[in-house]
């Protein structure tokens, strides 16, 4: 690396480091403000708060890196712009692809980062943090879906419950019906209520019965109360709805899989994670060829102009990102297509941008 390359890196990611320092403090105060009265009601105690400040600056924080990095470079690079120290290195004979190469190294450094905090180190903070959330600051409602639940543990065999309660591990009007290899109904349980027993290690069933069909034959058995045992866990049932956040790479990978088994009706939104993980990375990239080529232009107008239109493109790009976020976990679309559509956008806009700068 030259000495040009280790100025322009200094600057970037002493810059990205300032931008974290300076914003993360702040949504940590305006968060406090906004929620210090359900603390206070809800009777949370200091030690989980202080934990909660902690994950929600590492969740929070690796959620809003894309726009830190974008908002950073538009800053340094704007300064060397008005400073005339670009027009001073593209006229030294350093061409404008040389130029750009310690910002591909700073976004290469800092997209590794990303990459092993958003698959490994996120998700335990992001469980946390969702937990400490719905038990004081959302006190009452609920992080999962509680009625007309229906799984399919695998090709066999299915559960459906009318309601289910979380805190209790109770659920309601259960039935389990297992299919052979025909595709026939084998036998069919039911019952008013099965209720996870941890004493015992046991599922409960209340007012069981298990219709058994036997070639022409139909087989009946009724009992008060069964103890018995299933293949799938209680909290299988309903996962919470952040579920998938909270699970690092491997997990995460076998969880979808699973799921797709079970034929989980909002598998999308869990496959939608996996991808906005591998995504986000990529967007490091992105931003960096809009910010450069955005701010590395000498205006009238200076830093406060390219400083609008970079706050602009942020705008723009969180909104595509979750109206094709939503896209594809209320309907049938892609979710690899709901990743890649904004991307694909804004770096088709990165690259013709980046022509116009070097012009």
């Amino acid at each position: 690396m030259t000495i040009l390359d280790r100025y322009i890196l200094k600057r970037y990611l002493a810059t990205f480091g300032m931008m974290l320092l300076l914003f993360i403090p702040i949504g940590i105060m305006l968060n406090l403000a906004e929620q210090i009265g359900k603390m206070i009601d809800n009777e949370a105690p200091l030690n989980e708060i202080l934990i909660y400040y902690l994950n929600f600056t590492i969740y929070i924080g690796h959620l809003l890196f894309p726009i830190f990095l974008f908002l950073s470079i538009i800053f340094f690079t704007s300064k060397l712009a008005s400073n005339t120290e670009i027009v001073a290195i593209l006229s030294s004979g350093v061409s404008y692809r040389r130029f750009l190469r310690p910002y591909w190294i700073g976004a290469s450094i800092i997209a590794i980062m990303m990459f092993i905090m958003g698959m490994f180190i996120v998700p335990n903070a992001s469980m946390e943090f969702n937990e400490f959330k719905f038990k004081y600051l959302k006190k009452g409602k609920q992080d999962r879906v509680t009625s007309n639940i229906f799984n399919q543990l695998n090709e066999n065999d299915f559960i459906y419950v009318s309601s289910f309660d979380p805190a209790r591990k109770i659920g309601y009007n259960f039935t389990f019906e297992h299919f052979n290899e025909q595709e026939e109904l084998d036998y069919k349980i039911a019952a008013a209520n099965i209720r996870w027993v941890p004493k015992d290690s046991v599922y409960r069933l209340t007012n069981y019965s298990k219709r058994d069909l036997r070639g022409t034959r139909e087989v009946m058995e009724t009992k008060r109360r069964l103890d018995t045992l299933f293949t799938f866990k209680i909290e299988d049932l309903t996962p919470v709805s952040y579920i998938a956040e909270t699970k690092n790479l491997f997990e995460l990978n076998s969880f979808i899989d699973t799921q797709r088994q079970k034929g989980a009706s909002n598998i999308n939104a869990y496959i939608l994670v996996k991808y906005k993980r591998w995504a986000l990375p990529v967007a490091a990239f992105i931003l960096t060829i809009i910010g450069v080529a955005v701010s590395s232009v000498k205006r009238r107008g200076g830093m406060g102009v390219n400083l609008a239109f970079g706050i602009g493109v942020a705008f723009i790009y969180i909104f595509f990102d979750k109206v094709f976020g939503t896209l594809a976990e209320q309907s049938g679309f892609s979710p690899l297509l709901a990743v890649i559509i904004p991307n694909l956008a804004f770096g088709i806009l990165g690259i013709y941008l980046l022509r116009n700068a070097k012009r």
